[in-house]
C-alpha cells in the first residue's frame, strides 16, 4: 500500500470537494479501495498506486474544469462518477455519446438506448420521427443534435417549429401581440436551447435568423434547405398540416419530426396525421423511427410511474376518457 499527497492549487478547495466534502465523497464511490483523508488544501491518500493515480486523473479534469468555468457544474461531475473521462472541450477520451457543452461545461448527452438510436438514425438518414411519452428527451435530444450540426457547420441554420394547437385555452383571448400569445408554446424549445448556447451567442443567432423558431404554419410555401428542422408535438398537426411540412425539405436539410400519441390535443384523436405519416413512411429509404418508452425517461423517477400508471388504465379501460 502507498501513501500519498494531493496540493489543491489555483482553485477554491470548498469548490472542489464540496460543502463538507461532499464532492469528494460522491467521487470516492468510484474508488472504494482507497483510503483518502482531506485536510485543508491537502489530500492524504493511500492504497494501491494504479488507484492513486486514476484518482488524481480525475481531481485533474475537476480542477482543469473549475479552471475554465469558475465552478464544477454538478452534470459534469455525475458524468465524471460515472468513469467517463471527459476533456473540457469538443473532445472525448471514452465517452462517444456526449451531443455538446454547453455554458458552464453542461454536458449534454444521449442518456438511453434509444436516445442514441435518435443520434445514429439522424447521422444516417435525413428523416427522423421520434416516438414517446413525456419526459423521454425527444425534443432535447433533437435540439441538441441540431445545435451540434450547427456547431459543425454542417448547416447554416436551425429551424424549430410547434404546431400551435389551444390546448385548453383561446389563443384569442390571451394578451399581448401574435408572438406573446404564441411563445408560451414554444418556450420548451427556448428552454434546450438555453441548455445549449451561451445566452449572448443565441440572441445573436435568433436576432440573425441562424436559429429560427416558429408555430408550423409559418412554414407554408418555403423550401427548407442548409437546415436542421425539428417539428416538435407533431401529433397535434393534421394530415395535410404534416404533408405540408414534410414537403418543405430541401437538398441539404436534416428533419426530425417529435410526438407523443397519448398526448393529442386536437379536438379529435383521429384528427392526428402523425399516426397515418409513420404507418405509411416507415420503409421508405432515408426516413427512420425511433421509438422511445417509460425505460428512456430522464426526469423525475416518479414520471416513469406516472406513464406506466396511465398505460395501464388505457389498456384496463381502453374507451374511458
Amino acid at each position: 500500500m502507498s501513501e500519498k499527497s494531493y496540493l489543491i492549487e489555483d482553485v477554491d478547495p470548498m469548490e472542489l470537494l464540496g460543502v463538507n466534502n461532499q464532492n469528494l465523497k460522491l467521487l470516492q464511490t468510484q474508488f472504494s479501495k482507497l483510503k483518502i483523508v482531506s485536510r485543508g488544501q491537502e489530500l492524504t491518500i493511500l492504497g494501491d498506486d494504479q488507484e492513486i493515480n486514476h484518482f488524481e486523473h480525475k481531481l485533474d479534469q475537476m480542477i482543469d474544469h473549475i479552471r475554465k468555468f469558475g465552478k464544477l457544474h454538478a452534470n459534469y461531475l455525475e458524468e465524471l462518477v460515472k468513469g467517463e473521462d471527459i476533456l473540457n472541450g469538443n473532445e472525448l477520451t471514452a465517452d462517444n455519446d456526449v451531443l455538446v457543452f454547453g455554458p458552464n461545461g453542461k454536458i449534454v448527452k444521449a442518456r438511453t438506448p434509444n436516445q442514441r438510436k435518435m443520434r445514429d438514425y439522424v447521422e444516417g438518414n435525413d428523416i427522423v420521427f421520434a416516438i414517446g411519452p413525456a419526459g423521454t428527451g425527444k425534443t432535447y435530444t433533437a435540439v441538441a443534435l441540431a445545435v451540434r450540426a450547427l456547431k459543425d457547420k454542417e448547416i447554416k441554420r436551425i429551424i424549430l417549429a410547434r404546431p400551435a394547437v389551444e390546448a385548453g385555452e383561446n389563443l384569442g383571448f390571451l394578451p399581448g401581440d401574435l408572438k406573446e400569445k404564441i411563445d408560451p408554446y414554444l418556450r420548451p424549445l427556448y428552454d434546450a436551447l438555453e441548455d445549449m448556447i451561451p445566452a449572448e451567442k443565441l440572441k445573436y443567432y435568433m436576432e440573425n435568423r441562424i436559429i429560427e423558431i416558429a408555430p408550423m404554419a409559418f412554414m407554408r410555401g418555403r423550401t427548407l434547405d442548409n437546415a436542421f428542422v425539428i417539428l416538435d408535438e407533431a401529433q397535434n398537426a393534421t394530415d395535410l398540416q404534416l404533408k405540408m411540412f414534410l414537403t418543405r425539405m430541401g437538398p441539404n436539410a436534416k428533419f426530425i419530426i417529435t410526438g407523443d400519441l397519448t398526448q393529442i390535443d386536437l379536438p379529435r384523436k383521429g384528427q392526428s396525421g402523425l399516426t397515418k405519416a409513420i404507418k405509411i413512411l416507415e420503409h421508405v429509404t432515408g426516413i427512420k423511427i425511433a421509438y422511445l418508452s417509460f425505460e428512456d425517461v430522464v426526469r423525475h423517477r416518479l414520471v416513469k410511474d406516472i406513464i406506466k400508471a396511465y398505460d395501464k388504465l388505457e389498456k384496463d379501460h381502453p374507451n374511458q376518457d
